[in-house]
Formats: structure tokens, C-alpha cells, sequence
């Protein structure tokens, strides 16, 4: 059994919060909890974990297709393409974000 160091109440030792007054049991454990989410978030781009590894995978893929289309004299519009995958990084982004507050 745990106290609460706020009202004194006895806590299970499993518990995160006291159930009389609310106050963190254990909070040296839910800040590492907040600096974890906090961590997540910071890596997110588009709503997806190292999205902006994913993107700038994005941005690689376009410049390779510019070179090959000069190279080759291929006749390709980037410009639908582009938007077609920026679209497709936010639509990802949106279903994880449902997903991840969903659990």
C-alpha cells in the first residue's frame, strides 16, 4: 500500500493517482511518461513518427524523377504526382493520429 503525500489516504501500489485527491502517486513515473509523448510529438511530421524522414524521402524520390526525365527526355508532370503523395502523407498522418487516440 502506498500514502498519498497530499491527503494520506492509502493508495493500492499500482495505481498512478490518489483516488481521494487525484494527485500523482508516483510522479518521477509520469513525467517520464510526458517527456516520452513530448519526444513522439516533437518526431512527428504530418501526424507520422519521422514523417520528416518519410517526406524528405518524398522530396529524394521527386528530384530522382526530374533528373530521369531530363536524362531520358521522358515527358512526366511532377506537379500532380507531388500533391498526390503530399495528399497521401496527411491522409497517413490523420488515420494514425485516430488510431493512436483510439488506444
Amino acid at each position: 500500500m502506498v500514502y498519498c503525500t497530499k491527503c494520506g489516504k492509502k493508495n493500492e501500489d499500482d495505481v498512478e493517482f490518489c483516488v481521494e485527491c487525484g494527485v500523482a502517486i508516483h510522479p518521477e513515473r509520469s513525467s517520464r511518461r510526458r517527456d516520452v509523448r513530448e519526444k513522439r510529438k516533437a518526431d512527428e511530421c504530418f501526424g507520422l513518427p519521422r514523417g520528416g524522414a518519410i517526406f524528405g524521402l518524398f522530396i529524394g524520390i521527386i528530384i530522382i524523377i526530374v533528373g530521369l526525365q531530363q536524362v531520358f527526355d521522358w515527358q512526366i508532370d511532377v506537379g500532380p504526382l507531388a500533391t498526390i503523395v503530399v495528399g497521401l502523407l496527411f491522409v497517413a498522418g490523420a488515420i494514425y493520429g485516430l488510431i493512436r487516440r483510439k488506444n
